[in-house]
């Protein structure tokens, strides 16, 4: 028997890569980035992080102690064009600039991105000032949510909440219950409806609901997935998702 070594031949250029850390009992955030993303030349990566029930300030704060290992494990020793933290009430209790810090330990080349802060520039790019707060979360943690929005100079007219504590009871929510729920919501003059949370089957109804309601509705994998796209300079040809994707 003959045994040839070939020599072999490697790409010259990749796509733009994006690795996602979404948590352990997240339904939606894979999902919601699959349907807008799988047309276009992007190699997308996902990591798990542990989470904790009930979903608490100290939980979530908690969680984000192992922003830096999760990321690690996403391509070991291989560059990230961006890394998506997939929590949005998360962030808000750790801080942006901890979860960032984190990321940047473990891929201090790459651009990072997380769900409020994502919200934060949508907002200001399409000009919203006045908006309608939805949430799935407790009470206490909805207010939490709030305040953050309220601290960035937002007048939030009107506030509706799920009081769900667990993670994992969020990603259940019925999608068509959802929809008549938000379509009857109170906007009290809001420019736009911001809807939490990355485990609400929200996505894929945004385009029906700016329809019913006459208004701007932003959720957070939509700004999340928009503000990744704009970092990576992939943001086009985007449709069905909501009159977010139409602006660069």
């Amino acid at each position: 028997m003959n045994s040839t070594k070939i020599d072999p031949k490697f790409v010259s250029k990749s796509n733009p890569r994006v690795g996602l850390i979404a948590l352990a009992s997240d339904f939606m955030i894979e999902k919601d980035f699959i349907n807008v993303i799988k047309d276009k030349d992007i190699d997308f990566f996902v990591n798990r992080i542990e989470s904790y029930n009930p979903l608490t300030k100290e939980n979530l704060i908690k969680m984000s102690e192992k922003v830096t290992e999760v990321t690690k494990d996403i391509l070991p020793d291989q560059d990230l064009d961006c890394v998506v933290y997939g929590c949005t009430s998360g962030t808000i209790a750790a801080g942006h600039t901890s979860i960032e810090k984190k990321v940047k330990a473990a891929k201090p080349k790459a651009d990072v991105t997380t769900p409020s802060t994502a919200a934060i520039t949508a907002l200001k790019k399409m000009k919203i000032n006045k908006m309608c707060l939805f949430t799935p979360y407790s009470k206490k943690l909805n207010d939490e949510v709030l305040e953050y929005f309220k601290s960035e100079g937002f007048d939030i007219t009107s506030n509706a909440y799920f009081d769900i504590e667990s993670d994992l009871d969020i990603g259940k929510v019925d999608q068509n219950y959802l929809y008549e729920v938000l379509s009857n919501i109170d906007l009290n003059n809001a420019d736009a409806l911001f809807v939490s949370c990355t485990a609400l089957p929200v996505l894929t109804i945004i385009d029906k609901l700016e329809k019913k309601l006459n208004t701007t509705v932003l959720s957070s994998n939509q700004a999340l997935i928009w503000d990744t796209l704009v970092k990576i300079n992939k943001n086009n040809s985007v449709r069905g998702f909501g009159k977010l994707f139409q602006i660069n």
